[in-house]
């Protein structure tokens, strides 16, 4: 039966008697050819009702296109108790009378925060309760004022994913197909999500639709609330525990990327306004030094001979991030990702009491079975704990898989060095060819930026950009890969699921975006050789290592990370914004004109983009390799952390318009940490000690400057650095003798080009330092670890309260029920009703804690 849409809102929610709320909505187009499809279909849909739930269909010739049919469906009470006993969800049953902050009680200047502070509604839209898990057998023990809204709609969608997820389709003697995800990859329905409960502009007629999501549009998702906190308990509300732990640790690492950001650009000031001390710039670009310094060729045939002075700008600009702040800020970043994961940690726990999740992880492994795990595993065994037969994953075809999978991942990183070692052979042959082109300083006729221009930076910034291109390129190829890979591995539980999938990515990610940056800074210029005996690619090509400049392979480790990092900040921030709406705003072309009563809440929402089950992993995959950005190699530029601040306070925004505007709403899930991603962060941040204390040793020249200003300067400055840097090499027809990087003994000395002691005493300050500063690290690093709990001991004291109040409560709960009990028995009996004997309040106490 047809309705007409006129008389409908467009922000209905409801069934069209206006009382059922659509928890749910399944789209088809009805094939000519899909006689199977419609079997399916109506197979399932019989099987939804047996469960319990109520369907509505909408007919084609009322939907936009006249193509779509919508299925909406419904879950009554009782569907929604029995599954919410099923899954345990914890549901009011007293107020909580604790005091609701966990912060002291007063913050001096308060009224300085009025600014960055969200009305109190919106960032606590509902009181706050004691819960327990719903037991439909005690419906009295709870809160329950209204039925239709006790439970809000994102528990509501979520209880009805986990039918649809379950229910079968089509039952044979071998197997029972099953489930919504099924049928959407066959094509048997086109989509399934729940409903947003208004258009985001503004809210809804409806006085029984809350509006959250205009409110969420309102206060959260447009760029000029950037500066005001995120209303978190909202966004927990209406997506969910998962999404709003997402964007919880978001903002959190935003706030602590300011202090980093601060200290970075003070270091960074710090290398620009000491310029006048910078007594080896100074002597490179002297005409008396510098320019009569003759440098050896940095490749064969093409290059020719240069003079030091020509490097004169690349060693201004090395001297911005090659100072003595540098090793400062290098320490400080390695304490700040301490103070970052441990003061996460305690934040994460506070948002465990708040939002309920403490006793979460056990229901998460018991309940979240995936369906394919179910459907794929025909073998069955007896669960030793729960005694029923359950589906297993032979060993045998685990192991298969398990090595299948991995030589998978072993092959695409492979991949990936072989795409370095093709941009290295690049940077060599291109070199050649930028030398003999620019030979003449043709680049010098360019206007403002031509005598900036080398064959060094030419060279670099070009590989850069083409690394860029091609990390894109193998990204795009593998996501698909390691999506293939996990599902062939068939993981048990969706938690296992998403681990298995974050570590293949992560491990790829990690590879592909940090290959090319360790080959700089830890590679480049350290395998040459000296004039006469040069080290080549392979040993046998005709391509010869790479040399740094005489400033060092820091300022080109720099532009390598600029680029990389800023071009993937902003293709993400293109892809994740831009896409979506010219793909929404090209799905709705039609709709758009089209009068407001006939574009159904059903149809706005279907013309969305759909927001997959592994949307989330892409955003936390993003920031963490932005977290590795601005960790492992921030010794090289200060200025990162000030980046990804700014990045972030427009990705912030960006997602949150994205998941307000562009996407439909997503099924409701729990979570109640961020999950593998916890134990990524805490390796790349050891790792990044390691790193950073390499480059300030190896990649700078910060050590070999500290060693000839205490142990070879007569007047401990930095006069004479220039010359004592350089090795001589005599070439028959040469007045002059020829200098290149390193520190030889000249020809005709008895050790002639063997290292010199200087070289042997930089090499032990270097690794000492290395020492010191790995151990001093991690020394700080462990004890401020020692010393920040990552529980509050509020919170534990909060924790112990409520379940000795929730204990007490029940307790007393059963006294009552039981003497209601014996007292409609004494009714019938003569005898004289026997009293519940009362528990001492420490008795209680002891059984919960």
């Amino acid at each position: 039966m047809s309705v007409d849409k006129h008389q409908q809102s467009k922000d209905s929610v409801f069934f069209r008697d206006g009382k059922r709320r659509i928890d749910f909505v399944l789209s088809y187009v009805d094939d000519r050819d899909g006689e199977r499809k419609q079997e399916r279909r109506r197979e399932y849909e019989a099987n939804l009702q047996k469960a319990g739930l109520e369907l509505e269909t909408e007919d084609k010739s009322v939907s936009d296109d006249r193509k779509t049919y919508f299925v909406k469906i419904h879950a009554p009470w009782e569907v929604l108790a029995t599954y919410a006993d099923v899954l345990k969800i914890k549901v009011p049953f007293k107020e909580n009378d604790i005091p609701t902050s966990l912060e002291s009680e007063d913050i001096p200047m308060d009224w300085l925060f009025t600014p960055f502070r969200l009305p109190d509604h919106i960032m606590n839209p509902e009181p706050d309760y004691f819960t327990s898990p719903f037991n439909k057998g005690k419906i009295d023990f709870f809160l329950i004022d209204d039925k239709e809204t006790f439970f809000p709609p994102s528990v509501r969608n979520r209880i009805v994913y986990y039918i649809l997820a379950r229910c079968p389709y089509h039952k044979t003697d071998r197997e029972d197909k099953k489930g919504i995800k099924r049928l959407l990859n066959n094509g048997t329905y086109g989509s399934a999500f729940p409903l947003h409960d208004s258009r985001y502009w503004k809210p809804s007629r409806d006085s029984n639709s809350e509006s959250e999501r205009f409110n969420l549009y309102k206060h959260w998702a447009q760029f000029f609330s950037f500066f005001k906190e995120q209303p978190l308990n909202l966004i927990r509300k209406y997506y969910g525990e998962k999404i709003g732990i997402y964007f919880a640790w978001l903002g959190f690492y935003t706030e602590m990327l300011f202090f980093a950001a601060v200290v970075g650009l003070i270091c960074f000031l710090y290398g620009l306004f000491t310029f006048d001390d910078n007594v080896w710039s100074k002597e490179i670009c002297s005409e008396e030094i510098g320019g009569n310094i003759i440098m050896c060729p940095l490749c064969d045939k093409k290059c020719g001979y240069w003079k030091l002075n020509s490097t004169c700008n690349s060693s201004w600009q090395s001297h911005m991030f090659d100072n003595v702040g540098t090793v400062f800020f290098a320490i400080f970043m390695g304490i700040w990702v301490t103070l970052f994961l441990e003061f996460w940690k305690r934040r994460q726990a506070r948002l465990e009491y708040e939002w309920d999740l403490v006793d979460f992880e056990e229901e998460q492994q018991q309940l979240q079975l995936r369906p394919e795990y179910e459907t794929k595993c025909t073998s069955r065994r007896l669960n030793r704990v729960t005694q029923e037969m359950e589906p297993y994953l032979p060993v045998t075809s685990q192991c298969a898989r398990t090595f299948l999978s991995g030589a998978t991942v072993i092959f695409w990183i492979s991949l990936i060095i072989a795409c370095i070692i093709g941009v290295i052979a690049y940077r060599l042959a291109v070199y050649a060819a930028f030398a003999s082109i620019m030979k003449d300083s043709p680049t010098n006729n360019i206007h403002m930026v031509g005598s900036l221009i080398t064959p060094q930076l030419a060279t670099s910034v070009t590989a850069s950009c083409i690394n860029f291109v091609i990390i894109m390129i193998l990204n795009l190829m593998y996501e698909r890969v390691a999506i293939w890979i996990t599902d062939m591995e068939i993981p048990k539980t969706h938690l296992e699921y998403e681990n298995k999938l974050t570590v293949k990515m992560f491990l790829f990610q990690f590879v592909n975006y940090y290959s090319s940056c360790f080959y700089v800074a830890f590679f480049k210029g350290k395998f040459v050789g000296h004039p006469g005996d040069y080290i080549y690619m392979f040993g046998w090509s005709k391509l010869r290592n790479e040399e740094c400049d005489p400033g060092g392979c820091l300022i080109e480790l720099t532009t390598q990370l600029v680029i990389v990092m800023s071009g993937k900040q902003v293709w993400g921030n293109v892809q994740e914004a831009l896409v979506p709406w010219v793909m929404n705003r090209w799905g709705s072309r039609k709709a758009r004109s089209h009068p407001e009563s006939r574009y159904s809440r059903w149809e706005q929402d279907h013309d969305l983009q759909n927001f997959g089950h592994l949307g989330l992993f892409y955003e936390y995959l993003e920031m963490v390799i932005q977290f590795g950005f601005i960790t492992l190699f921030v010794a090289s530029f200060p200025l990162a952390p000030l980046l990804a601040l700014l990045n972030n306070i427009i990705e912030v925004r960006v997602d949150a318009w994205k998941f307000t505007t562009q996407f439909r709403r997503p099924v409701a899930s729990k979570a109640h940490s961020i999950g593998a991603w916890q134990e990524i962060l805490n390796g790349v941040a050891v790792l990044s000690v390691v790193t950073n204390a390499f480059i300030v040793a190896f990649t700078s020249d910060m050590i070999p400057r500290l060693v000839y200003m205490y142990a070879y300067s007569n007047d401990l400055s930095m006069k004479g650095y220039i010359n004592n840097s350089l090795s001589v090499f005599n070439i028959s027809g040469f007045s002059e003798d020829n200098r290149y990087r390193d520190y030889r003994y000249p020809s005709g000395h008895e050790k002639e080009y063997s290292h010199t002691m200087q070289f042997w005493h930089i090499l032990a300050a270097k690794l000492a330092f290395i020492i010191i500063m790995e151990h001093v690290a991690f020394m700080v690093k462990f004890f401020v670890a020692w010393m920040i709990p990552d529980v509050p001991s509020e919170v534990k004291a909060r924790i112990k309260r409520e379940r000795y109040l929730i204990q007490e409560y029940l307790h007393n709960y059963e006294v009552e029920k039981l003497k209601i009990q014996l007292s409609q028995r004494s009714d019938d009996c003569c005898c004289t009703p026997m009293i519940y004997p009362d528990i001492s309040r420490h008795v209680v106490l002891s059984e919960c804690l």
